[in-house]
């Protein structure tokens, strides 16, 4: 009987939440993973710790180090922002690819990512979960019904993460932000709002974030029309959706030429 030969997988961030989940996921997922590297940046109190106890399972025999140069199929990155062009460059000069899961990029990151693709294939999305993923893609046709019979729609953002998210709007909020606009045309945004700013305008998107509890991510998209409205909603109840839709996205890309990816790619959903 022939039997797929694991795909050596590199971890980059590997001591935090979703680094963890990541290993522990990768060791139960439908595709066989072989973990050949845990990183985390050098000085972390984890370095040596073996991976796999680290995430709450088995021994995994492979330590947590700073620095990586074995042999890998592919690389998923859940650091943080401004680790991407030294990670992205270590990919680049392995010739390995490169998921980038960690959202709240800068500049030097998007242009890091950039760069790489041009080398390398690298996925990045503002979300690994592939339910947020198909809930952008029913956002940009709602938008593109909605503009396209005329008349108007406001639209509000809201979205809910836990206490420790340090970006607001989350990355994925903006995107959703962006698919609207894209189809509709706004100009506008505001971010909460309070006093007497006046009527909405029109050309306006609005977003509200909480940061409250444990919640690992929620997001509303609300179309207000004259005499009804249209919601959208996409809950995460745990972190292993982001986990395993980044697990999805990297088996995708092994193999694909030197690219820029996204998770419409992983979906099969056509361009928007």
């Amino acid at each position: 009987m022939n039997r797929t030969s694991p795909k050596r997988l590199v971890v980059h961030g590997v001591a935090g939440r979703m680094g963890q989940r990541v290993v522990a996921c990768a060791a139960a997922d439908a595709v066989p993973w072989q973990l050949v590297a845990a990183i985390e940046r050098a000085g972390h109190p984890k370095i040596d710790a073996d991976a796999g106890l680290l995430a709450g399972i088995a021994p995994a025999n492979v330590a947590v180090s700073h620095t990586w140069s074995c042999p890998a199929d592919v690389v998923i990155d859940f650091s943080l922002p401004g680790a991407i062009p030294g990670i992205a460059a270590a990919c680049v000069k392995a010739g390995v690819p490169l998921v980038v899961a960690t959202t709240g990029l800068e500049d030097l990151d998007r242009k890091a990512i950039a760069q790489a693709s041009r080398s390398i294939p690298v996925l990045q999305s503002p979300s690994m979960s592939l339910a947020v993923n198909i809930a952008m893609d029913l956002v940009s046709r709602a938008a593109s019904l909605l503009s396209g019979v005329g008349g108007r729609s406001d639209v509000e953002i809201m979205e809910w993460h836990h206490r420790h998210k340090e970006d607001s709007p989350s990355g994925t909020a903006l995107k959703f932000g962006q698919i609207v606009s894209d189809a509709m045309g706004q100009l506008r945004v505001a971010h909460g709002r309070e006093g007497r700013p006046g009527a909405r305008p029109a050309d306006e998107i609005g977003y509200h974030a909480i940061r409250a509890g444990d919640n690992p991510g929620e997001h509303t998209i609300l179309f207000g029309l004259d005499g009804e409205s249209l919601s959208v909603n996409v809950r995460a109840t745990n972190r292993d959706c982001y986990a395993r839709g980044a697990l999805a996205a990297a088996a995708f890309l092994v193999g694909k030429p030197a690219g820029l990816y996204s998770m419409r790619d992983v979906l099969g959903l056509s361009a928007s």
